[in-house]
């Protein structure tokens, strides 16, 4: 049954809207394709047949609405060597494989590993993708390059004039597809001498087509592409949940991740079966297709039709659009993707926050591996995070006629095991030992079987030195873990003299 709630929401809510969003977005998909086949050492048919592809499945299969996916950089990186050894056709079938690898990932639901990307990790994210994406453009603003004179200074300071002055006037169209088709009318009338993005690479002409990678279906086969296929599926889901809480924080709704993760690998399958390469998210198209008013599925339907149709029917006139307009919009999406309170904030945000942030980074820039940055700084929020919950407990000793009383407050777990130990002090060396010790753990919870097995040894140590020791006020979760791991002393439940709060 269709649920036409949804539809009408996904859909048909801003068409208008949508459309000339959808309509931006494939005129600045064109030379990024065109770039990341070159990357990848393929034909430039096969990265823009990918964003066709990929664009037009994943809005029905996608759980973003509203975000653009197509061929990246960052799955082009990792196949140059199997493209370089192999050829193309085991570059398709490790396309396929990778949405098949995605598809297990959502039936294993690691979307949900995402909840451990904090803030830190996703400004600096956020940040790096906008540096890289400014730094992109440089080599089209090199004045040693060819095709890089005055005029094409000219243009960009033209096209960021329209995309920054127009909307002041009227937001009826989107800015940036008036400074694109406006700067190629130009162009094409004045004959000017600038780079366009035929100068990129060839356009292909013509429809995809269906295809089957011509490899052996053997078990060499997927020993060759599985690895590949690992690490594009790993690379393209990262982007697109990073990519994809971006968007939700931008257009303030929610995204269905897990439906998001299987629908990359039916998309992914779908661009290898017409001759393209993977892709996934990409967060400066994304930010171009909501900044300029797309929210919904249509937007991104429409970029990869208008791209389609664009390839199919207007190939030559596509040629010769200028890269200054494409350049220039790629720089209004690198200062609008930048988190430009970040940088006050590097002093109002605790250290660690701030050391997260810059170490993703300071990664993603200088590899150009975004899995690696989101790794880094994954780890050291993670790293942070047990420092700063380590040291959250602590251990008062009180005398109480002929007994001590140990009242431990706070979380003991592996990275505080050490602490307790030491705070846990021998009591037969105290000054005022007692006979008898009563540790009060009321107002603390025992996480792991190391913070278990302390308890356990503690205990084990005092009676073994001639003290009698009893533990109260376990919670439940921290009794069970007692009871499941503790060697000497197991709160008597088996015995039937401490039974469980």
């Amino acid at each position: 049954m269709i649920d036409t709630a949804a539809l009408k929401r996904d859909w048909l809510a801003q068409p208008r809207a949508d459309i000339l969003a959808g309509i931006v977005v494939a005129l600045a998909l064109i030379p990024e394709a065109i770039g990341f086949s070159i990357i990848a050492g393929v034909d430039p048919r096969v990265g823009l047949y990918a964003s066709i592809a990929i664009a037009m499945i994943i809005a029905f299969t996608g759980g973003r609405p509203g975000m653009i996916s197509a061929a990246t950089a960052a799955v082009a990186v990792v196949v140059i060597p199997l493209v370089r050894d192999y050829g193309v056709d085991y570059l398709f079938a490790a396309t396929i494989l990778m949405g098949i690898f995605q598809g297990i990932a959502a039936l294993l639901r690691l979307d949900l590993l995402m909840q451990f990307v904090g803030r830190a990790v996703i400004i600096g994210f956020v940040n790096a993708l906008a540096i890289l994406i400014f730094m992109a453009q440089l080599p089209q603003l090199d004045p040693t390059a060819d095709g890089v004179n005055w005029i094409t200074y000219a243009m960009v300071a033209g096209a960021l004039a329209i995309i920054y002055l127009l909307p002041k006037l009227t937001t009826s169209v989107p800015s940036p597809l008036v400074a694109i088709i406006v700067l190629g009318g130009l162009s094409i009338w004045l004959d000017l001498p600038i780079n366009t993005v035929g100068d990129m690479g060839d356009i292909p002409e013509g429809l995809p087509s269906l295809l089957l990678p011509d490899v052996p279906l053997s078990w060499e086969t997927f020993l060759i592409i599985a690895p590949y296929s690992a690490t594009m599926a790993a690379v393209g889901l990262i982007e697109s949940l990073l990519t994809a809480k971006i968007v939700d924080d931008m257009t303030h709704t929610g995204s269905n991740k897990r439906r998001e993760t299987w629908g990359q690998g039916v998309a992914n399958i779908g661009a290898a079966m017409v001759g393209g390469m993977g892709g996934c998210a990409m967060i400066g198209q994304s930010v171009i297709n909501v900044t300029s008013g797309g929210r919904g599925r249509l937007s991104t339907f429409v970029a990869g039709l208008t791209l389609l149709v664009l390839l199919w029917l207007l190939g030559p006139v596509v040629g010769q659009i200028p890269m200054p307009a494409l350049v220039a919009v790629m720089i209004m999406v690198s200062i609008g993707t930048f988190s430009w309170t970040s940088i006050p904030n590097l002093r109002r945000h605790p250290w660690q926050a701030s050391v997260v942030m810059l170490a993703t980074v300071i990664t993603v820039v200088t590899t150009h591996n975004l899995a690696l940055g989101v790794l880094v700084g994954v780890l050291l929020s993670g790293i942070f995070f047990a420092a700063l919950v380590m040291n959250l407990f602590s251990v008062e000793r009180t005398r109480d006629g002929e007994k001590a009383l140990y009242t431990v407050t706070g979380q003991i777990f592996f990275a505080s095991v050490e602490r307790f130990n030491d705070a846990m002090y021998p009591e037969s060396q105290r000054d005022d030992p007692a006979d008898h010790v009563v540790i009060d753990v009321s107002k603390a919870h025992f996480w792991d079987i190391s913070s278990a097995g302390a308890l356990d040894a503690i205990v084990e140590r005092m009676r073994r030195n001639g003290r009698s020791v009893q533990v109260i006020g376990l919670n439940e979760a921290s009794a069970d873990m007692i009871d499941k791991h503790a060697v000497v002393d197991r709160t008597g439940v088996e015995i039937g003299l401490a039974p469980h709060p």
